[in-house]
């Protein structure tokens, strides 16, 4: 391969994964970059070669109690910032319960992103209808921990909610009830796993099950 000097970004796309929490729960926000990097020139093709890299570059939990109003008007200064608006930008939003008309707010926000609602369910295939998905929670949370375990994915390591992720993740535990059901969440009452369902349905989207990590990232927001 002939270098490159430097590597030149080919694309970058973004994909911000909203969790919409209730009374004793936050509302979090996971923003993924997916870029393609050209690292230089083939010496048998003299085609570019090409590496993917997926990284989060924003996390955020809101504070509890925050109204929904806010929350879109918060999530509509996120996608309309200027890094997002440069490249191409999804937001995917959990519309389970509560979502449902919170998904109606920022239709009518006039977001300058695509909009893709997923209800989180408790079965074993993924489904869509008009564009509105059903999605199982057990898919979400086993692709982040793949993921994360191959090394698949990155986590800006200073942004500030970074260990906030890293501690649900680990707090994460699989239950399977006598019937042979599986359910999957914090395995102490009174943990969050808002920012893990966030990073898992921005990841969901993202598509990064064939993406190698990301190196030498940096804090973008």
């Amino acid at each position: 391969m002939r270098p490159l000097d430097p590597p030149r970004v080919v694309s970058t796309e973004y994909f911000v994964g909203l969790d919409l929490g209730q009374v004793h729960d936050h509302s979090a926000i996971a923003v993924l970059e997916r870029s393609e990097i050209c690292l230089g020139t083939s010496l048998v093709t003299y085609e570019g070669v090409i590496e993917k890299r997926s990284s989060f570059r924003h996390l955020e939990r809101l504070p509890l109690g925050m109204d929904y109003p806010t929350i879109v008007e918060r999530v509509r200064r996120l996608v309309s910032s200027t890094e997002l608006q440069r490249s191409s930008a999804t937001l995917i939003v959990d519309a389970t319960g509560v979502g449902r008309p919170v998904v109606d707010l920022l239709r009518r926000a006039g977001l300058p992103c695509r909009l893709v609602p997923v209800t989180i369910t408790a079965g074993d295939r993924e489904s869509s209808d008009s564009g509105n998905w059903r999605v199982p929670k057990r898919d979400l949370i086993t692709g982040l921990l793949v993921l994360m375990q191959r090394g698949k994915v990155d986590i800006c390591g200073h942004l500030p909610e970074s260990e906030t992720l890293i501690s649900e993740l680990l707090n994460i535990r699989i239950k399977i009830s006598l019937a042979g059901h599986d359910t999957y969440g914090a395995w102490r009452e009174g943990e969050h796993d808002d920012l893990v369902l966030a990073a898992a349905l921005a990841c969901w989207h993202g598509g990064c099950r064939k993406h190698p990590p990301m190196i030498g990232t940096k804090r973008l927001f």
